[in-house]
């Protein structure tokens, strides 16, 4: 009798295993993205690409299911295997991706269908890389077509719609902003301010159309470190990054809870 219950113990408990791992292969493979930033190449409180990465990856991994890692200069192979989006806030990002050294690569990796985005200055590149630069991110920075200016300025919704937009309302915002950015035909325009009279597009979606459902989500803004302290200005670019990734936002929009020790500055490096 013991043996007999013994045995039928021993079953139920391979049941049980056996049911328990059958849920855990269910799960989804987590939604990764890599960060990546370059060294400082501004004055301390500006451009703090390090900190600000390390930050918004630390704010991602607060919506279910998304896994982060942070990069300098290039990620390596582990961290681009599996990649669902590839977040630069760096130096102009154009003559990264499109360098002798990495292009094909990278090439591979969006036609793949893996997200894209770029943060401020990232949104940059020389002459001769804009259009496809452009082809990839949506939009493009350059001296030779666009400036800058401080200023503080109502960051409105242009696409409330969006899920960009979820979770948050305009507000006041003291940004360095690019104006006269130029555009790909097919960039749907998501977030604006208005600089001397006129409409700036400062954030913005883009379906890539010679990828596997790839999409980029390209922003100016960001140049000052306090912004990334304002709980709306993360959620806007976290949401655009999880856009990125198809990953679904939160209807309340992507939480982005940090802590006083982690908007805290460091030393340059």
């Amino acid at each position: 009798m013991f043996v007999k219950q013994s045995a039928m113990l021993a079953f139920a408990t391979l049941v049980l295993v056996v049911g328990r791992d059958s849920n855990e292969a269910a799960e989804p493979a987590p939604a990764k993205i890599v960060l990546v930033y370059t060294l400082p190449d501004h004055a301390f409180g500006t451009h703090m690409y390090e900190h600000e990465c390390t930050l918004l990856a630390h704010c991602l991994t607060q919506t279910r299911g998304v896994e982060t890692t942070v990069a300098r200069d290039w990620p390596d192979k582990s961290q681009f295997d599996h990649v669902r989006s590839v977040v630069f806030y760096s130096r102009p990002a154009g003559d990264i991706v499109f360098s002798s050294q990495h292009r094909d690569q990278f090439n591979r990796l969006m036609k793949e269908g893996v997200g894209f985005a770029a943060i401020h200055w990232a949104t940059g590149a020389e002459k001769e890389r804009g259009e496809e630069y452009s082809n990839l991110l949506g939009g493009w920075f350059n001296f030779a077509h666009a400036g800058l200016k401080v200023d503080t300025q109502l960051l409105e919704q242009q696409t409330p719609k969006h899920p960009i937009c979820n979770g948050w309302k305009p507000y006041q915002l003291h940004d360095e902003f690019y104006v006269n950015m130029k555009f790909h035909d097919d960039v749907i325009p998501v977030l604006n301010v208005k600089v001397d009279g006129k409409d700036q597009v400062v954030a913005w979606a883009y379906a890539r159309p010679n990828s596997k459902d790839g999409r980029s989500f390209g922003t100016t803004l960001g140049h000052f470190h306090e912004n990334f302290g304002v709980p709306d200005f993360r959620r806007a670019v976290v949401n655009g990054i999880l856009w990125s990734a198809h990953v679904e936002v939160p209807e309340n929009g992507a939480p982005v809870d940090v802590s006083d020790k982690e908007l805290k500055l460091s030393a340059q490096k």
